[in-house]
């Protein structure tokens, strides 16, 4: 009787695998082999021998006719089963084609020798067999098979294996399924050789199959297997191997620099069908679960992303394995379980340590200390991980201190033990909104959280967390590196006792500005200053103001605004990198200075400006910015700020002085500069650059941004300044500047520039000229023109005028120069010139370049163009002074006699 069946697989050229349809309920199907009669086909090797000739090729012939399709077949004669399976030998059709009549007309297969009389069948097959061998087919090529070597067991050298074949599709034939995700593919390798190789799917883990007896099939076990073999098995496939089977190291683990692993048993990757890759179909059927820890190996490419949406599927249709699982968190944006919204735009304040940070909500000034999500750093505690501490606090203070952050809060982590509940969230910031945890692990300074299978208190990026940290053990970096650091030395108290601090005082005072991180905030003019150079902290104490005090115990009372000083400093300078510097130092071992934030902003100032401190006149009386902080007083006074709430200015009687006049002196304010550039046509003048501001260190930035945009960008074709354009032009060094068109000649094609930042002018062709990119233009010109206050060089007809030039140039020129500016005109300013290695004393107030021109007589004054002249006595006195010693040494102009000034 013929029955019906699906072919399965097939054994060899001459043996199938059946098996039935599913039952009405989803039933497995019953299995049985089938033999098919009077022919006999090459067998197929295993580990322990080889293939015979043409096995594969025949067997390749009969997998390519029948699996996967309907049979139909009868059983001639029954065999003892198998492990419980049926054997049958009979024949069989697909479609009315006898496979056995098939396999001998290609020769794939030989007839058995017959002992009986032959039928007018067999009479037929044995026809077909001789057409065969007359045709060379098959297994009759004379030539015989190609030459392939066949490879039954796993590679010797795995981790060799994986790191040559890693993330490349190689070509596979499914030849067994374990389980739903364990397969055993043959792998058809570039070279002509098969290799057999086991494979567990990434990303997913189906129930395991009995393989013994007295084992337990897991639930789902069965289906999730027939659904793989149903699609796969012996069906071709593209195998991506991703990694070896072992989870990503734990850092710090004993032996993490061991022997080389022995020989894996199995392969994580990916087998891609035609139709798609099972795994996702299999979650999404709910017969698979996802693995975690895999994420790193399929983030990067999307397919952690599917696999959770097909997790979300089966969760959703409580499918098979999530029949009972929980409903999905839904993790909105509204409120947080103890009352504070979920996500809110915040200023962070300070960092704990590795995985710790506090931020204030910008909307309700709240501050808020947060745990990243499912993120763990490195132990200050652990002497084996303090330096990856360190080092992962570092990185966090660099990235967010001060900076703008949009925080989500993932989940509430319950207290518990000696842990407080902490809100865990993810920081995100900068223009890409980068995940600083991301960032965190992908260096290798801190380790993605292990959680449990179903916990879904977990960050909406665990799985590209997971990719960092398998991205970041690949190239050894941090804690992955299995290196041994040695745990950071404590930095030195210079603070420790006024002895201590009174020996670096003079070697601060050399030093002016020193660079420094605020580590911690005492009270409002009171720092604990860490210098990173040198590994030492200090305590700092602000020049020059008074902060209300704060309390130091709870037996102690706040002075009022006390609280909010400190509070005030703490969130502006905590943790930030500023400058110091150092006047003096106190009798408990504090030093007395100054302290900046990007080189511009004085806290003292600051503090005075919001009324949370006062100008301690005494020790402001000496302060080159004494005056600055009397203004913020002024100011705050004004707005009735803090300290000053009930200020009453009226019974103060204070005196406001009286303006100054149009040519009247102006405040002595020192600044740093440096000459940019010296120019004697038409008339002699000169551009400074004034040094420690944060327009400096912006164009040293824009500089560097500035050579590579125009290494990148082309040329405008066309492109025609006119006068007042700004512009790119290209000095004769052959870099690009800033620069202002003073006038074009269409005709000539060049224009007459100013270098905006230096001062320098040129005259330039058109095709070295492009319009300036607006990126660049924010930044206000660096230049700025200046003349020497009080005196003027000597007539340019005079044979000493370039000798004068020459001597301003050996003095000022490329040099860092003090000047006051004297008075302004426009945008020109009048300054003194003071060499900073001979400053004026209190005894000589006006000791200036300006006034050494004058003595070696290259310069005399300058009555006319100086009308503020008379606003300086002092200055007056010391320039006759000076051309008096220059006419009695008879020098420069004054070589020949006396020389007629201004009147």
């Amino acid at each position: 009787m013929a029955l019906k069946a699906i072919v399965k697989s097939v054994i060899s050229g001459d043996s199938l695998v059946l098996r039935g349809t599913p039952g009405p309920q989803g039933q497995i199907p019953k299995e049985r082999v089938l033999h098919l009669a009077d022919i006999q086909a090459p067998r197929m090797g295993t580990s322990t021998r080889e293939d015979e000739d043409w096995a594969f090729e025949s067997r390749e012939f009969l997998r390519a006719l029948a699996v996967g399709k309907p049979i139909t077949f009868t059983s001639t004669h029954s065999l003892p089963p198998s492990d419980d399976v049926p054997r049958d030998i009979g024949t069989a059709e697909i479609n009315g084609v006898d496979l056995a009549s098939e396999l001998l007309k290609n020769g794939w297969a030989k007839l058995k020798e017959l002992k009986r009389e032959p039928t007018e069948e067999d009479v037929r097959k044995k026809e077909l067999e001789a057409e065969a061998r007359s045709a060379g087919k098959g297994v009759w090529n004379p030539h015989g098979p190609k030459a392939h070597a066949t490879h039954y067991t796993m590679p010797t050298d795995s981790q060799g294996f994986i790191t040559e074949w890693k993330g490349q599709q190689i070509d596979g034939l499914v030849e067994q399924v374990k389980d739903g995700s364990t397969l055993r593919v043959r792998l058809l390798m570039p070279d002509g050789d098969h290799q057999f190789v086991n494979i567990a799917l990434a990303g997913v883990r189906c129930s395991r199959v009995a393989s013994k007896s007295g084992e337990t099939t897991e639930p789902w076990g069965e289906e999730a297997k027939f659904f793989t073999e149903s699609r796969l098995l012996q069906r071709y496939v593209r195998v991506q191997l991703l990694s070896l089977p072992n989870a990503t190291a734990t850092p710090f683990q004993a032996g993490a620099n061991a022997a080389a692993p022995p020989p894996a048993s199995i392969f994580i990757g990916s087998v891609l069908h035609p139709a798609g890759n099972v795994a996702e179909h299999l979650v999404a059927n709910g017969l698979a679960r996802v693995v975690d820890w895999h994420a790193g190996m399929l983030a990067s490419s999307g397919g952690m992303e599917r696999l959770r949406a097909a997790e979300k599927t089966a969760k959703e249709k409580r499918a098979c394995l999530y029949a009972n699982a929980p409903a999905p968190s839904a993790k909105s944006n509204g409120t947080a379980i103890n009352g504070n919204t979920r996500q809110f735009d915040a200023t962070v304040v300070r960092v704990w340590s590795a995985d710790q940070i506090s931020v204030v909500d910008r909307e309700s000034g709240k501050e808020r200390r947060l745990q990243l999500s499912s993120t763990r750093g490195p132990k200050l505690s652990d002497p084996k991980q303090a330096f990856y501490a360190q080092e992962a606090r570092e990185f966090l203070r660099k990235r967010l201190i001060g900076k703008h952050v949009k925080v989500h809060i993932d989940f509430i982590r319950p207290r518990e033990g000696e842990f407080e509940e902490r809100e865990c969230a993810t920081i995100r910031y900068g223009g890409n909104n980068s995940n600083i945890a991301e960032q965190l692990i992908e260096k290798g300074l801190a380790s993605a959280v292990r959680h449990k299978r179903d916990d879904e208190d977990r960050s909406p990026d665990y799985d590209k967390l997971m990719a960092a940290e398998q991205a970041a053990a690949a190239e050894g970096r941090g804690i992955h590196s299995g290196k041994e650091q040695p745990a950071p030395k404590a930095p030195l108290n210079i603070s420790e006792s006024a002895h201590r601090a009174t020996t670096f005082v003079n070697g601060f005072k050399r030093l002016g500005r020193i660079p420094a991180v605020v580590e911690y905030v005492a009270a409002g003019s009171r720092f604990k200053i860490f210098l990173p150079k040198d590994n030492q902290v200090l305590t700092l104490v602000l020049s020059g103001v008074r902060a209300p005090r704060t309390a130091r115990n709870s037996s102690e009372a706040s002075e009022p605004y006390g609280p909010e000083a400190s509070e005030f400093a703490t969130r502006r300078y905590m943790q930030r990198d500023v400058e110091i510097e150092i006047n003096d130092a106190d009798k408990s071992g504090g030093f007395i200075g100054a302290l900046y934030l990007n080189k511009t902003e004085n806290a003292a100032i600051a503090l005075v400006k919001e009324g949370l401190a006062t100008v301690h006149g005494y020790s402001a009386e000496n302060l080159s910015w004494a005056q600055q902080l009397y203004d913020a007083e002024a100011e705050a006074k004004s707005a009735k700020r803090n300290i000053w709430k009930d200020y009453d200015e009226q019974a103060e009687q204070v005196v406001e002085a009286p303006q100054e006049e149009a040519n009247g002196a102006l405040k002595t304010v020192y600044i740093d500069v440096i000459i940019s550039d010296v120019r004697i046509k038409p008339s002699f003048g000169f551009s400074v650059q004034i040094l420690n501001t944060e327009g400096i260190a912006s164009l040293e930035k824009l500089m560097r941004d500035f050579s590579l945009h125009h290494k990148t960008v082309a040329s405008t074709a066309g492109f025609t300044p006119r006068g007042g354009d700004l512009v790119s032009a290209k000095f004769s060094d052959g870099q690009w500047y800033r620069a202002k068109v003073r006038r074009a000649s269409p005709i000539k094609k060049e224009a007459e520039v100013t270098f905006i930042d230096y001062g320098n002018q040129d005259t330039i062709g058109f095709a070295d000229i492009r319009p300036l990119d607006p990126k660049f233009r924010s930044l206000p010109g660096q230049a700025h023109d200046a003349r020497l206050s009080f005196v003027k060089f000597v007539s340019p007809e005079s044979e000493y005028y370039d000798e004068a030039i020459g001597r301003f140039r050996a003095l000022c020129e490329g040099r860092k120069l003090i000047a006051n500016v004297d008075q302004k005109d426009g945008q020109l300013l009048h300054l003194r010139l003071i060499d900073p290695n001979d400053p004026p004393s209190p005894n000589d107030l006006y000791n200036s370049i300006n006034v050494e021109l004058v003595r070696e007589g290259y310069a005399t004054v300058d009555k006319k163009g100086c009308r503020y002249l008379s606003a300086y006595p002092g200055m007056v006195k010391k320039l006759q002074e000076a051309i008096s010693i220059a006419k009695r040494d008879r020098a420069g102009m004054f070589e020949f006699g006396d020389v007629e000034e201004d009147d």
